[in-house]
Parts: structure tokens; sequence; C-alpha cells
């Protein structure tokens, strides 16, 4: 049900938001509005506020189909307008007052994401450290040193100045930028054991625009922030619990091998399995109350895909260690508005990606793995809430912005067109443009319904 009610609420603002940008602008340029919907179909509520803008009687609606919604003007190319009112009609107006107009919903959905990013900087918000768990052994960290418990104090893509990190939201977000483009990173990384602080380049500009996936941050070895090798709740029954594991119980060893945290420790557990899928038992060395134990522990066999895994049925790893991550006022807004700017570019580069084949299509979401997100962030509370709407916002009104003809940005191609030769494409041009807009949008769809699928099937 959270699920549920978190996406339509999400829905039903960023397309008010969208909307209520092309009506405000065509209010403004003197443009008779005649209906603003929320929604499709069947009208479930229909209202007119009674002090309206001095020649404005717009309905307002809120309709029964929430995916979409649609400002209505007056227009000589829908309906005959009369001659008294011809001045108000959204054809006859200049150039520039019809681009502000179609512009105004995507802009609304993007000053609506910097405003949201900026709540989240002056609320503040408790982020994992930039310690950095045990990288993969192929892993682009494993291979420049990284060996996890190391702090990453500063970053940035080499040949500019480092910039402090102060989390791993920091450190992953300059990551996915730097691999999408291909640029080596520098770090500036401190031994929190010794305090040894050095230097080292990570060589993303080895990796190809197609590794921008899913898997990115295990194929780079920093995505994940490093914590303690620690036996959390045990499920009753369970591979751990019958081995003899208790909560609490901190992994020193596994077959000799030193335990370094829980990203080590999950990965032992999953690959404890024995040739042809069969139980696998493991000596464990496990500090127990001061006091050192061997526990011989045998996990549960289960199909993961094509593989099999190790599993023992507990929590394992402690919970990293966090900061407090707030700006001020002037800060936390300009920080939304580069926060904004950064997720459109890379929204961008990522279609155009896409486009040309260097980046998997399976980037693309659809409706399902929206609504699952919303659900799970506002499962979380309000600030993962607000951050998955200043996404969504951010998408929204970069997809408004493409040159598809059905979209807002295809209008404005139109009129970039008769900014251009001094008329408007022909009706013969518009009909053949709104076709394959339709073709290329209903292709994305469904590319995007078939990863959904996917994911939650796959």
């Amino acid at each position: 049900m959270l699920t549920v009610i978190s996406f339509i609420f999400a829905l039903a603002l960023l397309i008010a938001i969208h909307e209520y940008g092309h009506y405000r602008v065509a209010v403004a340029c003197g443009v008779k509005v005649l209906r603003f919907s929320v929604g499709f179909g069947k009208p479930l509520l229909t209202w007119k506020p009674k002090n309206q803008h001095p020649g404005q009687d717009t309905e307002f609606v809120i309709a029964a189909f929430p995916l979409g919604g649609y400002v209505r003007m007056l227009d000589e190319r829908e309906e005959a307008v009369p001659p008294e009112l011809r001045h108000m009609a959204f054809n006859t107006q200049p150039l520039a007052s019809r681009v502000a107009i179609v512009a105004a919903g995507p802009i609304a959905n993007l000053l609506l994401a910097v405003f949201l990013y900026a709540c989240v900087n002056w609320i503040g918000m408790q982020e994992p450290r930039a310690i950095v768990a045990r990288p993969a052994t192929a892993s682009v960290a494993a291979q420049v040193g990284i060996v996890g418990g190391e702090q990453i104090e500063a970053a940035s893509v080499l040949g500019q100045a480092l910039r402090e990190v102060r989390s791993m939201e920091d450190l992953r977000w300059l990551l996915t930028q730097a691999a999408l483009d291909g640029q080596d990173v520098q770090l500036q990384v401190r031994n929190v054991p010794t305090n040894r602080v050095r230097e080292l380049v990570l060589p993303l500009s080895q990796m190809s625009a197609r590794d921008a996936d899913a898997q990115l941050f295990q194929r780079i070895g920093l995505g994940l922030a490093w914590t303690r090798p620690l036996i959390g709740d045990l499920v009753l029954g369970g591979a751990g619990e019958r081995s003899g594991l208790k909560k609490n119980d901190l992994v020193e060893s596994i077959a000799g091998v030193p335990v370094l945290d829980g990203a080590q420790l999950r990965e032992a557990i999953r690959s404890a399995v024995a040739p042809g899928g069969e139980k696998q038992t493991q000596l464990w060395r496990v500090l127990r109350r001061g006091q050192m134990l061997p526990i011989e522990v045998t996990a549960d066999v289960v199909k993961d895909g094509e593989a099999w895994i190790g599993r023992i049925g507990a929590y394992v790893g402690s919970a990293p260690e966090m900061t407090q991550v707030r700006y001020g006022l002037v800060d936390g807004l300009w920080r939304g508005v580069v926060k904004t700017w950064q997720i459109s570019a890379l929204t961008l580069r990522m279609m155009g990606k896409m486009v040309i084949g260097e980046a998997s299509l399976k980037n693309l979401s659809g409706p399902i793995t929206i609504a699952d997100v919303a659900g799970k962030s506002a499962s979380l509370g309000v600030i993962q809430y607000l951050l998955f709407l200043a996404l969504i916002s951010v998408s929204l009104g970069v997809l408004n912005l493409l040159p598809l003809p059905v979209l807002d940005g295809g209008h404005l191609m139109y009129y970039l067109w008769e900014a251009v030769v001094g008329k408007a494409p022909s009706d013969v041009w518009l009909e053949r443009l709104q076709r394959g807009g339709v073709a290329v949008l209903m292709a994305m769809m469904c590319i995007a319904l078939f990863n959904d699928v996917t994911r939650i099937f796959g």
C-alpha cells in the first residue's frame, strides 16, 4: 500500500508542477487557459476558483488516469475563436511567448528538483563516511592498491584540483560521472590505523561507457562503505545458528585467511560452495566476549540465477560509520542548483550514449521500477523520498526537453525552425514528425517496461 500511495503522490506532484509551469506562463503571456488537468480520462474532481486572473475562466480537473496531464489553451487550430478573444489564443502569440509557455513545464520540474535538493541540504542527512570496503580482487581499486578500510579524504578528475569528499555519496557521484566520461580519478587516501596519507589514480578511462550500469561500483571496487565483519541477528534454525554462531561474533579469519571487513565476509559466505553446488564446511575463528573460538560453519547452498551461492541466515556486517552532512541557506541552495545541473547533464550524456550504442539500454527504467523505488524510499524516511522526488523531477524535465515531436522539446524544435526560416513547418511534415515521435517514444516505453520485468523476474 505504501508503494502505491507514494507512487501516486509522486506522479501527481510532478505532473501538477509541470502543468502549472505551462499554465502560469500562459496566463502571464495573456493566453486564455480553458482547462488545467492532472491525469487523463474521466474527471474525478472539477472546480473553478472564484478569483482568477482577469480574462481567465479556467476549469481545474483531477482525472482518473494519473500518468500525465495537460493544459488546454484557446487555440484557433483546435476550435473556432471569437474575434474579440483572438488576441488571447495561443497560436496568435509572438514566437517568444509560445517558446516560453512550452519551455515552462520542463523548467518547472527542474526548479522543483533544485528546491527539493536544497531542502535535503538544509535539513541535513546521515551518510556513510567515505571509508571504503575491501574491493573485489579484479576491481580497478584493488589493482591500484586499495585493500579496504581506507578513508577517501579528497578526490577529483585527474588534472583538476582535489576537493573534499564528505561521504560515500560524494565519492559515488564523482566516480559515476568520471566513468561515464572515461576520465581517470585522483584520490587522496588515508590509512585509518597508521594515519598515512597517499595519492592514487583510478584508471577509469580504461573502462567502456557500457560498464556504467548497475554493476559499475562493483567493477570499480569502491561502492560500499567499510563495516566490521560482525555477525548480527541470526535466523532461527538457519545455517549460522546450526553451526554455533552467535550475535555479535567478530569474525577474524576463514580457512586461515584474515577477514578485514563485512564485504569480504559476505563474499566468503557466498563462495562457500563446493563443486557441483555441494555444501562446504569452513573453519572460522571468531572473537566472542574477548575469547577466540574456532567454529566449523557449513553454509546452506541456494541457486542465484545460474550460480550456486552460500547463505548462513544471518545479518552480516555492522552498520557503517555515519557522518552528518548539512549546509547553510545559500550554500544549500547553490548545491541544489549544481546537483540538478549535474544530474541533468549526466542524464543527457547517458541517453546520448545509449542512442549511439556506447551505453546499455538496460539503464532505461519504467513505471514498475519507479513505483518500487518510490515505495522503498518512502519507507526509509522523508529525506530519501525527497531525493527520489528530486531525481524523478529532473528526469521528467530532461525527458520533456528531448527533441521528440510528441514532447515539449519537439514543439521547441518546431519553433526553432520557424525562427530560422520565418514560417512554421507544414501540416504534412508535422503529421509525419508526430508519427515518428510516437514510434520512438513507444519503443522507449517498451524497452523500459521490458527492463522492469527483467529486474523483477530475472
